[in-house]
């Protein structure tokens, strides 16, 4: 395994070098075991943790799908329906019993007051005040502006409007054409009726700076015969746990029925995604036990995850429906659940009442359930994030004593290598001295006799 150091290679003069470099190899080699065993140690702390997030992403997914068959339960998977959406529409359904509205006598939609005033040859430059005073009045609410010579003109005007954030709009148009192009337009940043005048010298003449007018209108209908106005098109406060919306109105005697309805196909999808995410979360688990088991056998997570698989497939109800299989989610040999749809289908309409009793909340019944399965799920919290801590805190202290263990095989490898080379500069320089009295034995042998021995 790499150690994270550079080796260095021998480069000596003695006919030693090669067995000096295995030896500087050796020593490194055997340093580094430390280092190999602790990098091998980090890598098991790194997968721990991915396989704790993988499963920590499974039970979250479980414990949204209990939590969604917790709000079914509370609103007994109604769903709106309107008789004619091109006059009214409907939203959000948080009820919790059917029933049926009448919406009649659509009289007017909501919509926002507007004005504008008489043309100005210049937007930056006409007079609009004689006096440098005006008043805008908005919604019952009055305003006194204070116009400098600088500022009495379309955009000053306009400029001084907005900065009030008195819930009105001011811009600047122009058509292009004739002699007075430029216009101020004045619009109620929300619907409803909404009176808007601007007057100059408010105090004396109070002379109407504005040509047109719009006070804007109410939403106005009735709700099973009761007189409603409203300053929005969108309805959230009449009808409880129900929002629509007004889209045209209606003549003479003209209804539009609005009905709340249990949707079995709505609950029998959520069954379905609850089977589907249990059994995510039973692979996932059962994937760490056992004879193949993965790097968290034995860890509290995996075990707190059975437990509550199990708790969720043993619970026992209070009222008519006692447990899942009464109405269609079965468990085989092998753990898995599984949604009978003939069974599901079977049922009557006031035993699919007795469903959502058993279902009960998000805080009570089954879906109640969805806490213990949180408490292993949070991000913050949660078991397994408590567990992931801890990796994290392993791996740096891993990677701290590998960086210095590092450094001291890196100083060990140079300090080593100098000795050798020393050693090495020693013995090239004896192999030296070595090789001259040789030579000089040769030269006396020759002198002497005539030839060199050997």
């Amino acid at each position: 395994m790499d150690v994270g150091i550079a080796p260095l290679t021998f480069s000596g003069i003695s006919s030693y070098s090669a067995d000096f470099q295995k030896i500087l190899e050796r020593t490194v080699a055997i340093a580094s075991q430390p280092i190999s065993q602790l990098q091998s140690e980090q890598g098991k702390v790194l997968q721990q943790k991915t396989i704790a997030n993988g499963l920590r992403t499974s039970v979250d997914g479980l414990a949204s799908a209990v939590k969604a068959l917790g709000e079914i339960g509370a609103n007994k998977a109604l769903t709106g329906s309107s008789s004619n959406t091109s006059k009214v529409t409907i939203g959000a359904v948080a009820a919790n019993s059917p029933a049926s509205y009448s919406i009649t006598e659509i009289t007017s939609l909501a919509r926002a007051a507007s004005a504008s005033s008489a043309g100005y040859a210049i937007g930056n430059a006409a007079t609009v005040s004689a006096t440098g005073s005006v008043r805008l009045t908005f919604n019952g609410a009055t305003h006194d502006i204070t116009l400098t010579p600088a500022e009495n003109n379309l955009q000053g005007v306009r400029d001084k409007i907005n900065a009030l954030g008195a819930g009105v709009t001011a811009t600047v148009l122009t058509t292009g054409t004739g002699a007075t192009p430029f216009y101020l337009s004045l619009t109620s940043n929300t619907a409803g009726e909404k009176p808007i005048t601007l007057v100059d010298d408010p105090t004396g003449a109070a002379t109407n700076l504005l040509a047109t007018t719009d006070n804007g209108a109410n939403a106005v209908f009735k709700v099973n015969g009761a007189a409603v106005s409203k300053t929005s098109n969108t309805i959230n406060d009449v009808v409880s746990g129900v929002t629509f919306s007004l889209t045209g109105t209606t003549t003479g005697s003209e209804s539009v029925s609005l009905t709340l309805t249990t949707s079995r196909s709505t609950l029998s999808t959520k069954l379905q995604t609850f089977v589907n995410a249990y059994n995510q979360l039973l692979a996932d688990s059962d994937s760490q036990i056992g004879e193949t088991a993965g790097l968290l056998t034995g860890d509290l997570s995996v075990r707190e995850i059975k437990n509550s698989l199990r708790s969720l497939a043993g619970y026992t109800g209070t009222g008519a429906i006692k447990n899942l299989a009464q109405f269609g989610i079965s468990f085989g040999t092998d753990g898995k659940a599984k949604l009978d749809a003939a069974t599901f289908d079977a049922l009557s309409d006031s035993q699919v009442q007795d469903v959502f009793s058993y279902l009960g909340t998000t805080t009570a019944g089954f879906g109640g359930q969805q806490s213990r399965l949180t408490q292993i799920s949070d991000p913050v919290t949660g078991l397994i994030a408590v567990q992931t801590a801890k990796y994290d805190e392993t791996d740096k202290r891993l990677k701290a004593r590998i960086e210095e263990l590092t450094s001291r095989l890196a100083a060990l490898q140079k300090s080593n290598a100098e000795k050798l080379q020393a050693v090495d500069a020693l013995l090239g320089r004896i192999e030296s001295q070595g090789r001259i009295v040789e030579a000089s034995y040769k030269s006396v042998q020759l002198a002497l006799f005539g030839k060199n021995d050997g």
